[in-house]
């Protein structure tokens, strides 16, 4: 059956210099929670991958919310693309912002794709959130780039990588080693890095569903 939702709203969610960043806003009645999506580079909030996800979280009762990391104007400049630090201060920013709102009352969570993971683990090891972001879930996430303050992380992080894709295989170990929160890594077998195949997008978000579902149940209202 079709999950009904309480809010389901396009937003502006406001950050630093008068910039406004588009974002959608999907609240289920009854939620436990709600994921923040970080999006990887040359993507945005309407990622057909990540509003996939987004609906299988949905079906378990996780609200989300998915915006845009940059302007237009910004991610025209592959620069702020693979800035991280700016990417995660957007995050921490959003994170503020969806604080102040009627959900303000449920547990949060990151979703980072690609080098939005980089953005969320950074963004999660902040001093400001670190008590404030409950599960972390990377999809095909290069969370190396957020090495140097990993081991500062404190919600339970999940690596997702596709079985094919080699090189992120390693890098995500490697981040796995350097976490000190609840950490574990899981391999989807026969995907790529962006879950093209079959049957294996479904995977990573039932992956992503059932460790947000397991984090956020203990905190949820009631």
């Amino acid at each position: 059956m079709p999950v009904v939702p309480d809010r389901d709203d396009e937003v502006l969610v406001p950050v630093h210099g008068g910039v406004q960043l588009g974002g959608h806003v999907t609240v289920p009645a009854g939620a436990i929670g709600i994921v923040v999506f970080a999006h990887g580079s040359g993507s945005s909030r309407f990622s057909p991958r990540n509003r996939a996800v987004a609906e299988a979280l949905h079906e378990a009762r996780l609200g989300t919310l998915l915006f845009d990391l940059l302007t237009d104007g910004e991610a025209a400049d592959r620069a702020n693309v693979f800035d991280i630090e700016l990417l995660a201060r957007r995050l921490g920013v959003a994170t503020d912002w969806l604080l102040a709102e009627p959900e303000s009352r449920l547990p949060v969570g990151y979703f980072g794709a690609s080098t939005g993971a980089g953005a969320a683990l950074l963004a999660a090891a902040e001093p400001s959130h670190v008590d404030t972001v409950r599960a972390v879930v990377s999809r095909g996430g290069r969370p190396d780039m957020a090495a140097p303050r990993l081991s500062a992380v404190r919600a339970p992080t999940l690596l997702i990588v596709g079985g094919y894709d080699d090189v992120v295989i390693e890098l995500n170990r490697e981040a796995e080693r350097l976490l000190r929160c609840e950490r574990r890594l899981e391999i989807v077998p026969g995907a790529t890095h962006l879950f093209e195949e079959p049957g294996t997008l479904e995977a990573a978000a039932a992956l992503a569903r059932d460790w947000f579902v397991r984090h956020f149940a203990a905190r949820a209202p009631g």
